[in-house]
């Protein structure tokens, strides 16, 4: 598994990065050891978990993901061969994660709660990378209206970005947490946690987790710069638009188990000329002798501002399908396809 450096420290992470967050719902504890054996024995030593997982996020199951991998760790001994990510809530209408929320998710006593909770549920004494989730500003994301980024105002408890990266400087000379990253951010957001640590002393984000596939390829417009210029590199999460690119959904299909038929809450990717864009990556994918989810994640893998894909599945044989992936390299002529299909369709799932 070919290994790649996190920003600027000294971390190497493997090409995939095995995201967990259907652990303690979809996937018992007991599947859940089970895909992260089988990752660690492919070569895969970057796990990717949030407190907010598994989901959908509930106040019943809220903890469960991080309570599976930390009984993994407990029983394989490998927490020292791992590279273990996982996030704090950024601001949030659900009000169960914690009491005291006196100043929205990001303030001191929040994030100090949150990493000591994680820790233990985590069953380890450090975390390798500690990301904000999502912004604390008052900003939109996961596929809503994305004019609202340049839209929103300030919110009179908004955390600065200058104060979050003061705790997590404390957290990283406590020995709880190595190094610490973004996720769901936009390009300005990245360039302020950039420039403040360059101007005061608090550490420096390796890592930025956003949505990135060949149906939502946003981050190619301003961050793709930011991100290889100033060495934060992409976890690029929803590679294959959760699950669309792999076909299963096609022609309203609903496959037993899946995301969309148990939870229907997939209405990012729902739209016409998603789906028109789908069939076209399907119909190269046959054309080429590919597996669809195995172009879409060579695909994703390939780009230059890419640190690391993170594939999920909810079945042993999906994931032997996602791994297989990382030995995948997309010739010139697909990569051009790939990208007259993008020209024609654009961006139709953000």
């Amino acid at each position: 598994m070919e290994q790649r450096r996190l920003g600027r420290t000294d971390v190497q992470v493997s090409a995939l990065c095995l995201g967990t967050m259907t652990f303690g719902e979809q996937n018992s504890e007991a599947e859940g050891h089970a895909q992260m054996d089988y990752a660690f024995e492919k070569g895969i030593n970057f796990l990717d978990a949030a407190e907010l997982y598994p989901i959908p996020a509930k106040k019943e199951t809220q903890g469960r993901t991080e309570r599976i991998i930390g009984t993994w760790f407990r029983n394989s001994g490998h927490r020292d061969q791992v590279v273990l990510a996982t996030k704090v809530v950024g601001r949030t209408v659900m009000d169960w994660f914690r009491d005291n929320r006196e100043k929205g998710e990001l303030n001191r006593k929040q994030i100090e709660f949150a990493v000591d909770r994680s820790l233990k549920n985590l069953q380890t004494d450090y975390i390798d990378l500690y990301q904000i989730h999502w912004p604390d500003r008052n900003v939109s994301g996961f596929g809503s209206n994305p004019s609202r980024w340049q839209d929103a105002e300030a919110v009179e408890d908004e955390n600065s970005i200058q104060s979050t990266l003061e705790i997590m400087g404390d957290l990283v000379k406590a020995g709880k947490v190595r190094h610490i990253g973004v996720s769901n951010e936009s390009a300005w957001g990245t360039m302020r946690y950039v420039t403040t640590s360059e101007l005061y002393d608090v550490p420096r984000i390796a890592s930025i987790q956003n949505a990135y596939s060949m149906v939502n390829r946003t981050f190619e417009t301003g961050l793709a710069e930011v991100s290889r210029r100033e060495n934060v590199g992409l976890l690029a999460y929803s590679s294959l638009a959760q699950g669309y690119l792999t076909g299963k959904y096609r022609h309203g299909a609903l496959p037993t188990g899946a995301r969309k038929t148990l939870f229907n809450k997939m209405q990012r990717y729902e739209h016409p000329r998603t789906f028109e864009a789908v069939d076209a990556y399907c119909a190269l994918a046959k054309e080429a002798g590919l597996d669809p989810a195995q172009m879409a994640i060579a695909f994703a893998k390939s780009r230059s501002f890419m640190t690391s894909v993170i594939i999920g599945a909810t079945r042993m044989e999906q994931l032997e399908t996602d791994v297989a992936a990382a030995d995948l390299s997309l010739n010139e002529d697909v990569l051009g396809k790939i990208d007259a299909i993008h020209q024609e369709f654009g961006n139709t799932a953000p």
